[in-house]
């Protein structure tokens, strides 16, 4: 996955104001208690990210962007 796909995908998700906060602030244990910007910046590949996202979030993430 792309990383623009990746952060469309968030921001569909979650809305644009609330993705880039969930971004920056909310540590992810499926990410080694890093946010998803740390684990981006670490190297991390997106479609781990975004999975841990998924896991994170199984409510709010559209099963057509899963």
């Amino acid at each position: 996955m792309r990383l623009t796909d990746f952060w469309a995908r968030l921001e569909e998700a979650f809305g644009p104001g609330y993705a880039a906060s969930i971004a920056s602030d909310q540590v992810l244990p499926q990410l080694g208690g890093r946010t998803i910007e740390q684990a981006l910046a670490a190297g991390e590949e997106t479609h781990v990210v975004w999975r841990a996202v998924v896991a994170a979030y199984p409510d709010r993430v559209p099963a057509r962007l899963r």
